[in-house]
């Protein structure tokens, strides 16, 4: 019997947000399953910016069925992406210095679809299925005290169409410390 082979090449688009990558990274599927290629330093240095260092943490969370993380934008560069799963992606420009200041892109990840995300720029999603596991790739190691900047998920005048309604009165869908955190118009007056 002859092993039917599907090869999907890594491709790179840009988006409304000065230096955000939407990414379809490579992947290799056969009759067993499939093999995706998370990131490969000789074929993302082609396009994300010279000042990505190694990768010095990585993080994995799991989170259910429409829950909340974020909006946050730390002090670091991240690749994103869904690991199982499915999830709403949002990505808010709070770089003050940015020709993109204030857009808001929205991204349906899922296995195979990565974001970068630049410094300064929030990040934040939905999981659209129970146990999504989302995963972090960061350029800088998490300190309690870094610099960065929140934003609130609930901010109305981000126009953010969230797939599964939000409660802001349900922690379990949204934290205490995201429901709290500034709105977009707070940050840039």
């Amino acid at each position: 019997m002859k092993t039917t082979l599907h090869i999907d090449p890594l491709a790179t688009s840009a988006s409304k947000i000065d230096g955000l990558q939407i990414i379809n990274s490579k992947m290799v599927t056969d009759d067993r399953g499939t093999v995706r290629e998370l990131y490969r330093q000789t074929s993302y240095s082609g396009f994300l910016p010279d000042t990505i260092m190694p990768w010095r943490q990585v993080n994995l969370t799991r989170t259910k069925r429409g829950a909340v993380r974020g909006l946050h934008g730390e002090a670091m560069a991240k690749l994103v992406t869904v690991a199982h799963g499915a999830a709403f992606g949002v990505y808010v420009d709070t770089r003050l210095d940015s020709k993109t200041l204030g857009a808001v892109v929205t991204v349906d990840l899922k296995p195979g679809v990565q974001v970068f995300v630049p410094q300064g720029v929030c990040n934040g999603f939905q999981a659209l299925d129970d146990d999504t596991e989302y995963l972090y790739f960061f350029d800088n190691e998490w300190q309690p005290e870094m610099s960065g900047v929140a934003l609130t998920p609930l901010d109305p005048e981000l126009g953010i169409a969230w797939p599964i309604a939000l409660d802001p009165t349900d922690l379990e869908q949204v934290s205490e410390k995201d429901a709290s955190a500034p709105k977009l118009r707070d940050l840039i007056k």
